[in-house]
């Protein structure tokens, strides 16, 4: 068995692992709002998002081509084990970074994770030239733009349900909002599995471009198969520390809070897949609740927990790049 293709396999292994992790890690930006509400039992919500993870990771491919062919030209990947090498040490980037934030219950992002930890290893590895830096800028765009998009829409949202359910009995209007939550839920998750599932498909069609096992940026059924299960997985086993932050750490989320955050999260995610852009699901669901918890009552808002999370998100990407860089250095003294 040749080298490339021993390492072709632990990258589609890493990339599995990798989306695995994603699941359970990004598990609480989908139904962290309907089990703070108690419109789903933990466990409820979880199925519900696990289901919902897999069926949005079968919809679509084109947020997986622009990471396989928009960050680096898979194609100037080449000479000896270069890309594998590459593409091996930012999954194992991604997967430390994801597994260090998840255990101290950070809500941080996968994809800031990921995307800075290819652009790190391929510099590491080519130099700065190596980065397409019209796809690379539109990605960032994208990541940066979405958040700030989901707190105004957010916003907007609660202001429009405050103003048209000003009348009603509170209490009554919140236990219908729980019911109305159980779908918003199912439409998040199903839009994550949209988004994020198609990530690691990304990583692993950039490895069968990079070795010659594949001649288009056409993502292969079994990779967007495999790719869901692995979410939908991962999904099943919750992230429980990171749904206590998100659920409860923001705000003081109730139905009608929680159903305007569902929905704002899933608009945005939905505009961002259907113009095949990667956004973190982390950022733009945790933007939504702020915007809603801001039109709801400023006050209300912990903002010692958002400013945290908001540093996490920032150094995410550099910390990532510059971990996947050292990581090439040792792959390539080993597999040299």
């Amino acid at each position: 068995m040749s080298v490339v293709l021993i390492l072709t396999i632990l990258i589609v292994i890493g990339a599995l692992a990798f989306d695995f992790i994603n699941g359970f890690h990004d598990t609480a930006n989908a139904i962290a709002t309907s089990v703070s509400t108690k419109a789903l039992k933990p466990r409820q919500a979880i199925l519900l998002a696990a289901v919902m993870n897999f069926i949005g990771a079968l919809t679509f491919t084109g947020v997986a081509k622009t990471i396989s062919k928009d960050i680096v030209d898979p194609f100037s990947l080449t000479g000896g084990h270069t890309g594998s090498i590459v593409i091996f040490a930012a999954l194992l980037s991604a997967i430390f970074w994801n597994l260090l934030t998840w255990y101290y219950g950070i809500p941080s992002s996968s994809s800031h994770a990921i995307i800075g930890s290819i652009a790190g290893a391929a510099i590491a590895a080519k130099g700065f030239e190596v980065i397409k830096a019209e796809g690379f800028i539109k990605i960032l765009e994208a990541l940066i733009i979405s958040p700030i998009l989901a707190f105004t829409v957010g916003y907007i949202v609660y202001s429009i349900f405050k103003v048209v359910f000003k009348n009603f009995n509170l209490t009554k209007t919140n236990r219908s909002f729980r019911y109305i939550q159980i779908a918003t839920a199912a439409l998040q998750s199903y839009s994550h599995g949209t988004n994020d599932a198609q990530k690691s498909m990304g990583i692993i069609t950039m490895a069968l471009l990079a070795n010659g096992y594949l001649h288009t940026d056409e993502v292969p059924f079994w990779v967007q198969l495999s790719c869901a299960i692995a979410m939908g997985l991962g999904t099943s086993i919750g992230g429980w520390k990171i749904i206590k932050t998100v659920g409860g750490k923001i705000m003081k989320i109730r139905p009608i809070n929680g159903v305007a955050a569902d929905l704002t999260g899933a608009a945005i995610i939905f505009g961002a897949t259907y113009i095949h852009l990667p956004v973190s699901t982390t950022h733009v669901i945790s933007s939504g609740i702020l915007g809603v918890g801001s039109a709801h009552r400023l006050k209300g808002v912990k903002w010692d927990t958002a400013q945290r999370m908001l540093v996490t998100w920032v150094i995410t990407l550099p910390i990532t790049a510059l971990l996947a860089g050292i990581i090439y250095f040792i792959l390539n003294i080993f597999f040299k």
